[in-house]
């Protein structure tokens, strides 16, 4: 499907930064947007909504300036809301949002026409994301502009499903921006996205790797060292699958099979919400996804950008001469 007006022109890339707790902020976002892709933080992120206020000017004057030296608009940034209701700020959150007029509004655990229509009032998108085709159906009534199907294998909460089958059984349902999320690392992964039917990639763990990443260093270290074994999917953190690094789980007290009564998080939401447990639970324990193995450095946004497109371009070229090796007549073992 064709981009979003709002990204026609404008991205090095079809990627976006996911929103990630506790490690996305305003120098990730405006990096991000500089190397020509769509930079993201969860509202959560800051503590108060006057901060959260502060940090949308910071954005909005940074791409301003930016925008202004280049003379050409800048790629759009997205801010991450979680839509449920045990989240007590959020309308305030939203009505700062649409007073800075954010150009995309990602929405988790609850998909509202009423908020939708808000965001529409000004022009804004809004994305939402879904593990299966129930969610991808409820959000498609809510009347959202775009899916964003997290597949098996994302950081954090993850979803179950082959990214296969979960972009097929959505593109059957529904004609607007789809973005792919779970496991992916490289430039060649992008491309693989677009291929099975994806409009943008969403990675998250490879933008922890960054030096504009809040995250701290022992986590962005242990990411470069972990492979795919160290990964595990758990429900005894936050209450729903999650991925997690094994070697932060095992620091924190916790095994897989088991955690200890006093290190279970009853809700979801907690470490989204404010509630001290929560978190200091995901403070301390660290969620990556299933494509660590791909990561071995931890380099600014722009050369990582960069680097991921070359990649997606040498990708793309190679399909395309496969293509034509077919084509020709021409097998290919």
């Amino acid at each position: 499907m064709p981009l979003p007006a709002i990204m026609e022109g404008r991205l090095r890339l079809p990627l976006v930064a996911a929103p990630m707790f506790l490690a996305s902020g305003p120098e990730l976002v405006l990096a991000c947007c500089r190397a020509g892709i769509v930079g993201s933080f969860p509202a959560k992120n800051q503590r108060t909504l006057e901060g959260l206020d502060g940090w949308l000017q910071t954005i909005r004057d940074g791409l301003a300036s930016n925008t202004a030296a280049a003379g050409n608009p800048m790629p759009p940034f997205a801010v991450n809301l979680i839509v449920h209701r045990t989240n007590a700020t959020l309308q305030e959150e939203l009505a700062i949002c649409v007073r800075h007029e954010v150009p995309i509004v990602i929405t988790s655990l609850g998909a509202v026409p009423e908020l939708v229509d808000s965001i529409h009032g000004y022009g804004g998108l809004v994305f939402h994301d879904v593990i299966n085709l129930r969610h991808a159906r409820k959000a498609i009534d809510a009347g959202v502009d775009g899916l964003i199907a997290v597949a098996a294998g994302a950081g954090g909460h993850t979803g179950r499903a082959s990214p296969f089958a979960l972009v097929n059984e959505i593109r059957q349902v529904f004609d607007g921006t789809v973005l792919l999320s779970g496991a992916m690392s490289t430039g060649s992964d992008i491309a693989a996205a677009q291929i099975m039917g994806a409009d943008l990639a969403y990675l998250g763990t490879r933008f922890i790797g960054t030096r504009e990443c809040a995250a701290p260093d022992a986590y962005k270290q242990m990411i470069v060292a972990a492979r795919l074994r160290d990964i595990v999917e758990t429900d005894q953190v936050s209450g729903v699958n999650a991925n997690f690094l094994a070697p932060s789980l095992a620091a924190a007290g916790l095994k897989p099979d088991g955690a200890p009564p006093e290190m279970h998080i009853d809700s979801e939401l907690a470490e989204a919400l404010g509630d001290e447990e929560g978190a200091k639970a995901w403070r301390d324990i660290w969620s990556a996804g299933h494509g660590v193995g791909s990561i071995d450095d931890t380099p600014s946004v722009a050369v990582l950008v960069s680097r991921l497109a070359q990649e997606y371009h040498a990708a793309v070229a190679g399909q395309q001469d496969r293509l034509a090796r077919l084509g020709a007549g021409v097998s290919e073992v």
